[in-house]
Parts: C-alpha cells; sequence; structure tokens
C-alpha cells in the first residue's frame, strides 16, 4: 500500500488504545445524507456505499457474516485498485472508474439480481468521468482486483449453508446451552466458527477464556442483574432502559450502517484511504463473526432464561426472544467491538454529533458522539433484553476489539 500507508501506519497504536476509551453524555444534531457537496460535485465513496447498502438491502443473504463478506471483497478489491492509479497530478478519472469497477463487478457476481440496478449506477460513475486511458484503465483495475479476490475467496465457508450447519443439541447438563423458549428452535451460526477468515490465523486464535464459573460471585451477579431488569414483567427496570433494549434489539449490521456512512464521509483523506476504511471495517466484522462463533461452540453456556428456570424461576420470560445459540459471548458486543476499534483508530474516539434510527425501536431516534458509546448501549441492551449476560456483553466488546486491532495490525498484507 502506498496511499492508505500513512493512515494504516498509526492504526495499529490507535487501537491499542481503544479499550481505554470511555462514553460521554452526546449533543444533539442531525446527519448529512448526501453523495454530493454543495457544488453538485459526487462522492464517488459515498456513491458506492450506498449502491453497496442498496444492493445488499434487497438482494443480500440470509446470513449476516455472508453480507459483511460481500462488502468486505468489493472494497478491499476498491482499495487495491485505487491504489494502483500512475503517480501523477489528476489521479481521479483513474481511481473514481477503479472504485466503481471493483465494487461493480463484486456485486454483479454475488447478487446478480441486482444487474440492471447495478449497470446503471456503473454508468452514472463513468458519464461523469472524463473518457480516456485514464478512465478505461482504471475500470480495467478495478474488476480486474474484483475477479482476482472472488477467486482467492471461494469456497471460504461463509455462504449460508456453511454457516448455518447442523449442529448436535448437547445433551441437557448444568450451564449447558439448549433451544430457548418460545420456539426452542435448533442451533444457528454453528458453522462460521469453521470458515476462512480474511486475517486471523484461525477462528480460535483469541478464543475467550470460560465464562465465570456456575455458583461463582460473578455468575450469581449476572443472573441476578437479568432476572430483575430483562423479564419480560420487570417492575425496575425504566422506561428509558426498555427503550435501548429496544433500539438495540434489531441486527447489528442495519445498525452500524449509519456510524459507518458518517464516518466515512467526514473522512478528510485521499480516496484510498477512504476505501481501506470501508474495507477494513467490514474484514473485521468478517473475523470477528468468525471467532464468536468459535468462543460460542467451544463454551456453548446456556442462555438466561434456561439458567433461571432450571434455577426455579420457571415462568421467568425475558424481554425479547433469545437468539439460538449459546450466551458467551454477545455477538452484538462482539459486532460492537469491533466496529468501535477499526472507527476509533481510523477516524478518532469522537465525531461531530449524528443521528441514528433504529427498525426495532420505531420513532425513536438517538444522537452520538463517540464510537464507544455504541458498544456501552449494547452491553446494556441485551442485558435488559434478558438474552445475555453482562459477562458474555463485556467479554464480546473485548474479543471485537482485539480482532479489529489484529485487522489494523496486519491490513497492508491486505490491502497491498
Amino acid at each position: 500500500m502506498r496511499s492508505p500507508a500513512r493512515l494504516l501506519a498509526t492504526a495499529a497504536v490507535a487501537a491499542a488504545t481503544a479499550l481505554a476509551v470511555t462514553a460521554t453524555p452526546t449533543a444533539s444534531a442531525t446527519p448529512t445524507a448526501r453523495t454530493a457537496d454543495a457544488n453538485g460535485a459526487v462522492d464517488t465513496a459515498l456513491e458506492w456505499f450506498e449502491v453497496t447498502n442498496d444492493t445488499l438491502v434487497a438482494s443480500g443473504a440470509p446470513t449476516q457474516v455472508t453480507n459483511s463478506r460481500t462488502w468486505a471483497i468489493g472494497w478491499v478489491a476498491a482499495t487495491r485498485a485505487v491504489d494502483s492509479a500512475p503517480r501523477g497530478r489528476d489521479r481521479a478519472p483513474f481511481q473514481n472508474a477503479a472504485l466503481a469497477g471493483a465494487v461493480h463487478h463484486t456485486l454483479s457476481a454475488l447478487a446478480p439480481g441486482r444487474a440492471a440496478e447495478l449497470d446503471a449506477a456503473l454508468a452514472l460513475t463513468l458519464d461523469r468521468t472524463p473518457d480516456g486511458r485514464a478512465e478505461d484503465a482504471g475500470l480495467a483495475a478495478g474488476r480486474a482486483e474484483a475477479e482476482a479476490l472472488l477467486a482467492e475467496r471461494e469456497g471460504d465457508g461463509l455462504d449460508p449453508a456453511s454457516v448455518n450447519v447442523a449442529f448436535p443439541v448437547p445433551e441437557p447438563a448444568p450451564g449447558v446451552w439448549q433451544p430457548t423458549p418460545p420456539g426452542h428452535a435448533s442451533p444457528t451460526q454453528a458453522g462460521t466458527r469453521f470458515a476462512r477468515p480474511f486475517l486471523l490465523a484461525s477462528g480460535d486464535q483469541y478464543r475467550l477464556p470460560a465464562p465465570p464459573a456456575l455458583g461463582s460471585p460473578a455468575y450469581e451477579a449476572d443472573l441476578a442483574e437479568v432476572r430483575d431488569l430483562g423479564a419480560a414483567d420487570s417492575t425496575v427496570r425504566t422506561d428509558l432502559q426498555t427503550e435501548t433494549a429496544a433500539f438495540w434489539y434489531g441486527s447489528s449490521a442495519t445498525l452500524y450502517t449509519t456510524p459507518l456512512r458518517t464516518a466515512l464521509e467526514r473522512l478528510d483523506a485521499p480516496l484510498a484511504e477512504r476505501t481501506a476504511l470501508v474495507a477494513l471495517f467490514h474484514v473485521a466484522l468478517v473475523d470477528t463473526q468468525i471467532a464468536t462463533s468459535d468462543s460460542k461452540y467451544a463454551h456453548l453456556r446456556w442462555r438466561p432464561v434456561t439458567a433461571l428456570r432450571a434455577g426455579g424461576d420457571t415462568e421467568w420470560t425475558p424481554l425479547h426472544n433469545t437468539p439460538a445459540h449459546p450466551d458467551h459471548p454477545s455477538g452484538h458486543g462482539t459486532y460492537s467491538g469491533a466496529a468501535e476499534g477499526v472507527l476509533t483508530a481510523l477516524t478518532g474516539p469522537t465525531t461531530a454529533p449524528f443521528e441514528l434510527t433504529s427498525p426495532t425501536a420505531p420513532g425513536v431516534t438517538r444522537t452520538y458522539t463517540r464510537w464507544s458509546t455504541l458498544s456501552d448501549e449494547n452491553v446494556d441492551a441485551r442485558v435488559w433484553s434478558g438474552i445475555h449476560t453482562r459477562s458474555a456483553d463485556e467479554a464480546g466488546v473485548e474479543l471485537g476489539l482485539t480482532v479489529a486491532e489484529h485487522t489494523l495490525r496486519h491490513a497492508n498484507a491486505l490491502l497491498s
């Protein structure tokens, strides 16, 4: 890498400090939602960010990690192609065509049902790019990088069938995960742990230590908190806590699209560094989801609803339905930790206020200025939903931050 080198050279140092970042109160503001500036100049990075997101919303895979893989392939290829532009004063025609070509080719291969929309988007980018050898070379470079990376990632185990490979339900025993009410669904995402990461050596490279031992003070404190604050009929959970639980109950992929877009729009850097931000964000998320599955299925810790009912609270019911996989660690926690780590390292711990909405909390708008606040709310939310222990949530954030730091430390090996 050349252009992203300045940004990435400090990334590992910044990521190492991410664990120390703490939350602060937020202020009020409205985020921008544009791809053109006041003069009408189109930001190609934002334009293709929107195209990628629209494509996956319309026809993405049913498994979150598969969609993260699509983002990662398209934007890693784009970063490589953009950075390969010949040195000179006006590199924009090459780079804009390279970005569009890489993402277009990736999405066309992985979401063929959106061919018409993707071709139209490519035509818009190319129509405003000056014709000539630079445009042609950039488009070819983007397509070539995408084709090479698609071939390299073939058979990586991140397709929906591999992710949700059948997993036998363990024999009932104290502490061991069992299907949870009301659906008692079979375990999901068990196959993700076998997938090939982008930068981790293996899915178990950062396997978490075992959760608190049954009967230990930490374990009892975890259960008592969930029992009191996470019950559907809790009398001590506040309205604000209930709102927080509902806000973060939805898909992390959906909820983190706006923060990433905000960071991309506000990052004042060369195009290769901006594409690298999106690429590394999703590379970290793919590898984090692989590591999450590894720790979940290595420890097989039962969910709070199973533990509480086994302990005598036979009618205890969580505020929200429990997902069908083990407790430790929280997947929302790992996702938010990885996102926090990358955004903090590459854009700083704070940003101007931006607003965020959630499909699982209609009518609620929240405002943030610090990436770590999103992680803090995720930790609380899963307890107040009654679906995770605090230990599982906090361990998840730590795992995500660790994988993010690893991603940034080894980024040049992937992007160059």
